[in-house]
């Protein structure tokens, strides 16, 4: 039986964290709940306002609730729950589920199976008292596997395949694409420059520190810097001014996919290279100089040094940055609609080259109103998100140490 002190320590503690409980309850609990319900339901430019009538519509809704009810307009029909109830996530979804889709499917992981087994021999290989072969070396056999494994299981026709079956699998991909070609950059940029400004022989390190990190400063208004690098790669853009200059034909930058693709990467790792450069620079001083200045007189060479050294000792600072910028860059929207707004167009419906997740979530609310797959899209990318944070934080161990 709780006493009457067991009682004040329970209600004193209970009023510290009210607040942060109302506030998760409210401001993230309570938007996915909605979400998951209006994923449910034909809610459109057709169907804009709720049936009140249906039970948990008046629960959920908040046009439905007495301070905030709306009146029904005349020339639409109010929204309801779908029949079948799971409409929105099939036709988004569309054939990808398909037995020949899960082979095309197949067919694609497979070639990241060369990158997979170099991953675990270097893990194998790092337990051993002497690595018989450099780890630079097994990715690159990695690599060099998976560029093969191209050929051998043609995946661009399976790609082609998996464009067909609907839009879920085309955003998808390309955003995966795009995180898989930005964050890499980010971390060898940013290692690159650390390992310089952390060098004894450059002259005024701390003024290009802070000239290399006013890209991530500035990142608060990277819409506006965005619409500067569009400006430079436009048709009579900046680029092609230069180009002209020295007698080159400039191209039409932003309506090739290739080049938006690219654009996209590069102002990316603009934005975001000083964001790595910072913490690796972190890392690299807190090493013991003593460990570089024994590997030096065992006669190792830099790359030696770089990769027994450097690497594993920052890797538990870089591993949390390697998640998080995979995460945010994943779902990026300011730097991709201000430059390319999803383009080039593939035709009326079809999303285009560079319609990244949060885009074609943008494009189906506020230019399609279609609420209802929009919010289907929003679960489906809500649960990968998770699973993929889960995964990435077992396989990195990057937690391990705030609970031992």
């Amino acid at each position: 039986m709780v006493n009457w002190s067991g009682r004040k320590k329970f209600f004193t503690v209970l009023a510290f964290i009210a607040p942060t409980i109302i506030g998760l309850l409210i401001f993230n609990v309570y938007p996915i709940i909605y979400n998951t319900y209006i994923s449910l339901t034909n809610r459109n430019q057709s169907h804009p306002n709720p049936d009140c009538e249906v039970a948990l519509t008046g629960v959920i809704e908040p046009q439905c609730w007495p301070m905030f009810t709306k009146t029904t307009s005349g020339y639409s029909t109010p929204y309801r729950l779908q029949d079948p109830l799971f409409t929105n996530y099939t036709n988004l979804v569309g054939k990808l589920f398909t037995t020949e889709s899960m082979l095309n499917l197949l067919r694609l992981i497979g070639v990241l199976v060369p990158l997979f087994i170099a991953s675990y021999v270097n893990k194998r290989m790092d337990k051993m008292l002497s690595r018989p072969i450099s780890g630079l070396v097994v990715w690159f056999l990695g690599l060099l596997g998976a560029v093969l494994m191209v050929f051998v299981l043609d995946a661009p026709s399976a790609y082609a395949s998996l464009d067909k079956s609907g839009d879920f699998f085309i955003v998808v991909f390309r955003t995966i694409l795009y995180v898989i070609c930005c964050v890499p950059l980010f971390f060898v940029l940013g290692l690159a420059l650390a390992l310089i400004l952390n060098g004894n022989f450059i002259k005024g390190r701390t003024a290009f520190r802070t000239i290399m990190i006013m890209p991530w400063a500035a990142s608060t208004m990277a819409i506006m810097l965005s619409l500067i690098w569009q400006f430079f790669f436009r048709d009579a853009g900046t680029i092609n001014q230069i180009l002209k200059i020295i007698g080159i034909e400039g191209k039409a930058w932003l309506t090739d996919p290739g080049w938006a693709f690219f654009i996209v990467v590069l102002v990316n790792v603009w934005f975001s290279y000083p964001y790595f450069m910072s913490i690796i620079l972190g890392a690299l001083q807190s090493i013991p100089q003593e460990q570089y200045e024994a590997a030096e007189v065992d006669g190792a060479n830099f790359m030696q040094r770089l990769t027994n050294i450097t690497l594993p000792l920052i890797r538990p600072a870089v591993l949390p940055a390697v998640v998080l910028s995979s995460i945010t860059t994943f779902q990026m929207f300011g730097t991709v609609w201000a430059i390319t707004q999803g383009g080039p167009t593939r035709g009326a419906g079809t999303p285009g080259f560079t319609e990244m997740v949060m885009v074609y979530a943008y494009k189906q609310v506020f230019q399609s109103n279609a609420y209802g797959k929009a919010g289907a899209f929003a679960v489906i990318i809500f649960i990968f998100l998770f699973a993929a944070t889960l995964l990435s934080m077992r396989t990195t161990k990057i937690t391990k140490g705030a609970y031992e």
